[in-house]
């Protein structure tokens, strides 16, 4: 898995390309809270080149979700492929998280 990382506006925008599994998963952890400790606390996370997330990606999504709130912020998902969407709502993160069509839409909501 590879993240890219890029601010857009007033947001920090997360593209992890590939997998997000369990071999990976601590390092994707690792990286978004990185991020949030430099003071970043709207993000979006583009998952428009991500093939696949394991539960242990899901976890990451909310660990993040969860630190940003609790600091004001806040999180959202755009461009979510089908297949990786359906694990989102599968596991009911839909209902809970704010997720876009667009990465321009997401922008917008946070911006």
């Amino acid at each position: 898995m590879r993240l890219a990382i890029e601010k857009t506006a007033a947001v920090l925008v997360l593209q992890p390309e590939g997998q997000i599994n369990s071999t990976n998963a601590a390092a994707m952890e690792s990286d978004s809270m990185a991020q949030f400790d430099k003071g970043e606390h709207k993000i979006i996370l583009d998952l428009a080149r991500l093939d696949y997330i394991s539960s242990a990606g899901l976890r990451v999504v909310l660990l993040l979700a969860k630190k940003l709130k609790q600091a004001g912020g806040a999180l959202a998902l755009c461009d979510i492929p089908p297949n990786v969407r359906e694990v989102f709502e599968i596991s009911g993160f839909l209902a809970i998280l704010n997720v876009y069509d667009t990465r321009a839409q997401a922008v917008a909501a946070l911006g």
